[in-house]
C-alpha cells in the first residue's frame, strides 16, 4: 500500500530539486544569454570604446587591493589566535568577527564623515597645528584607497574564520614539530603555517573579492567607476536594459573566473586534521611578540568595529533628526521583506537538501549545486537578470488580460515585491542551503530507514522527524538570511516598487544627499541587528573547538 506513495513522494522530491534549480539559475541565464543578442555586438563595441577599460582597471585594483588588505590583517590575526597565547587572545577569537556586522557603504559613510576636510580629525589637526587648506596632506577617503580601506575592513573576517579554521586543524602538530627543530616562530608561520593553509586563505580571499565585485554603496559614494556602478549607469541614466545586461554578463566572467580559481587551487588538497589537535600546548608569546599580537588583533577591531560604531552611536543620539512615522515605516518595510525572504530561502533549502539526502542520483547533485551560486553572484547582477524575465511575464499576462476582458491592469511581478522576493531567494539560497545541509549531515541515515521502515513518507519524514531535529540550524539560518537581505542594497535599488523605502535603502540616500548624522540612525539599526549572527557564529566556532579539545 505504501509502495506507490513512497515511489510518487520520491519522483516528486527528485523532480523538485532541479525544478528549483532552474528558477533559481533564470536570472544567471538571462544574463549570460545577453551576450548572444542581435544588439549585442553594437553595444559592446561601444562599451568597449568609451567605459569598459575603466570599469575592468578600477575593479581589477580594487580586487588587487582588496585581496592584499585581507590578507595582511586577517592571516596574522588567524595565526596569533589560533596557535599562539597572549594575554586577551579569548575575547579577540570572537571580537575580530565583528566587522561582519557592518555592511561596507555603512562604514564608509562613517569614516567620510570622520576623516572629510570639514570632520572632527582634520578641524582637529588644524586647530593644534594652525594649518589652512592646502598647508598639509591628509589621507583622501573618497578615493581608490579609501575604497579598498573599507572594504579591506569589513571583509578580513572571511580570510581570519577560514585561516584559523585551518590553522587549528592542520598546522598545530606541525608547527610543534618544527619548534622541536629549531624554527623561530616567524619561521614556522612563513614555511609551515602558510603553506598547509594555503587553500583556506585562497578560499577566503575569493570570498571577499566576489563581495568587493558586488559592492555598489561604497564605490558609488567615493565616485568610482566600476562594473557595478556602471550597470546602474545604464540601467538608470540611460534606461538601457541591453548594456546593463552586457555588463552584467562581463562581471558575470569575472566571478566565475574567481570561483574557478579558488577551485582550481585546492583541486589537490588531501589534508588529514591528524585526529585530536593539541591546542593546549600554544606558543606562549611574551614582551614584545604579546605586543606585536595585540596590534595585530586590536586593530582590525578597532578600525572595523569599534570606531565606526562609536561615530554612529554618537551622531545617533546627539545630531540626528529622528523621522518618527517614516522611521517605522522603514523599520517595517525592511523587516517584513527580510523575514518573507528568509521563510522562502529556508523552505526551498529544506526541501533541495532533503532531496540530496534521498535521491543520490546527479541531476540532484548538480541542481542543489546551481541552486547555490547566487551568492557569488552580485545583487546589481541578479537584479538585471530577475527585472528581463518577470517584465517579459507581465507583458504576457497584460495581453491576455487585455484580449479575454478588455481591461488594462498594472504589472503583478516586475515593480513589485515578487521581484524582490525572487532577487533576494537567488541571491541568498547559498546561505540557508549550506546550513541546512550541514545540519542534515549530523542526522544519522538510521533515524530515516527506522522511520521508512514503519511507512512514513519522505515528506512525513521531513516534517516529523527532520525538522524538529534541525531546529536550531533552521532558526540560524533564518536569521543569517534576514540580515543579509537586511544590508543588501544594490538589488533592492533596482527592484524596489515606486516610493518604497527600507533601511539600506533610506541610509544610502541621506548619505548621498550629505545627511551623513541622519544616516546614522537606519545604518545603526542594521549594524545592532548584523551583531546577533555573528554573536551566534562565534559561540558556535567556540563550541566546536572546545569539543575539538
Amino acid at each position: 500500500m505504501n509502495a506507490p506513495g513512497w515511489f510518487s513522494a520520491s519522483k516528486c522530491l527528485g523532480v523538485s530539486a532541479p525544478l528549483v534549480a532552474l528558477v533559481v539559475a533564470s536570472p544567471i541565464l538571462v544574463i549570460a544569454a545577453s551576450v548572444f543578442s542581435i544588439e549585442s555586438a553594437a553595444i559592446w563595441s561601444h562599451l568597449r570604446d568609451t567605459v569598459l577599460a575603466d570599469y575592468v582597471t578600477n575593479s581589477v585594483l580594487l580586487m588587487l587591493g582588496v585581496g592584499v588588505l585581507t590578507l595582511v590583517l586577517g592571516v596574522p590575526a588567524a595565526w596569533y589566535t589560533a596557535v599562539c597565547e597572549f594575554p586577551g587572545r579569548s575575547v579577540f577569537v570572537w571580537a575580530l568577527l565583528l566587522p561582519l556586522a557592518f555592511p561596507a557603504y555603512i562604514i564608509a559613510y562613517t569614516y567620510t564623515g570622520l576623516l572629510e576636510f570639514a570632520g572632527p580629525a582634520q578641524t582637529l589637526l588644524r586647530d593644534l597645528t594652525g594649518w589652512k587648506y592646502g598647508d598639509y596632506w591628509f589621507f583622501p577617503i573618497r578615493s581608490l584607497g579609501g575604497a579598498i580601506a573599507m572594504l579591506g575592513l569589513v571583509l578580513y573576517p572571511y580570510v581570519y574564520l577560514l585561516t584559523r579554521t585551518a590553522f587549528l586543524e592542520r598546522s598545530t602538530r606541525a608547527i610543534e614539530v618544527s619548534r622541536t627543530l629549531g624554527y623561530s616562530v616567524p619561521r614556522s608561520f612563513f614555511q609551515l603555517a602558510i603553506p598547509l593553509a594555503r587553500p583556506a586563505i585562497v578560499a577566503g580571499v575569493s570570498l571577499a573579492l566576489m563581495e568587493t565585485l558586488a559592492d555598489y554603496g561604497t564605490v558609488q559614494y567615493f565616485g568610482l567607476s566600476t562594473f557595478t556602478t556602471g550597470i546602474f549607469r545604464a540601467f538608470y541614466g540611460f534606461d538601457d536594459l541591453t548594456a546593463a545586461s552586457q555588463l552584467s554578463a562581463t562581471l558575470l566572467a569575472f566571478v566565475a573566473l574567481l570561483i574557478y580559481l579558488e577551485r582550481y587551487s585546492r583541486r589537490k588538497a588531501r589534508y588529514d586534521a591528524g585526529g585530536r589537535s593539541m591546542h593546549e600546548h600554544r606558543i606562549r608569546l611574551t614582551g614584545w611578540q604579546a605586543a606585536w599580537a595585540w596590534v595585530g588583533c586590536l586593530a582590525p577591531v578597532l578600525l572595523g568595529f569599534i570606531v565606526p560604531a562609536a561615530v554612529l552611536l554618537k551622531w545617533a543620539l546627539r545630531d540626528a533628526r529622528w523621522e518618527g512615522a517614516s522611521f517605522l515605516s522603514l523599520m517595517w518595510n525592511s523587516f517584513y521583506l527580510a523575514f518573507l525572504a528568509a521563510l522562502i530561502a529556508v523552505a526551498m533549502a529544506l526541501v533541495l537538501g532533503y532531496a540530496k539526502r534521498n535521491a543520490r542520483t546527479r541531476p540532484v547533485r548538480l541542481s542543489v549545486d546551481v541552486s547555490g551560486l547566487g551568492y557569488a553572484i552580485p545583487g546589481a547582477i541578479i537584479a538585471v537578470g530577475v527585472i528581463v524575465p518577470l517584465a517579459w511575464l507581465d507583458h504576457r499576462l497584460i495581453g491576455v488580460v487585455r484580449f479575454l476582458s478588455g481591461e488594462e491592469m498594472g504589472l503583478l511581478l516586475s515593480g513589485t515585491i515578487v521581484a524582490l522576493l525572487f532577487a533576494y531567494t537567488v541571491r541568498f539560497l547559498a546561505v540557508s542551503l549550506g546550513a541546512v545541509q550541514a545540519g542534515l549531515e549530523k542526522i544519522k541515515p538510521s533515524l530515516d530507514y527506522a522511520a521508512r521502515s514503519l511507512g512514513r513518507r519522505p515528506t512525513e519524514v521531513l516534517r516529523q522527524i527532520h525538522v524538529p531535529l534541525l531546529r536550531g540550524t533552521v532558526f540560524t539560518a533564518l536569521l543569517i538570511v534576514f540580515v543579509d537581505v537586511l544590508k543588501e542594497l544594490p538589488a533592492t535599488l533596482i527592484l524596489r516598487p515606486f516610493n518604497f523605502n527600507t533601511l539600506a535603502v533610506r541610509a544610502y540616500e541621506l548619505a548621498s544627499d550629505e545627511r551623513l548624522a541622519d544616516a546614522s540612525v537606519p545604518s545603526l539599526l542594521i549594524v545592532l541587528v548584523g551583531i546577533g549572527p555573528v554573536i551566534l557564529l562565534s559561540r558556535t566556532i567556540s563550541r566546536d573547538r572546545s569539543r575539538s579539545e
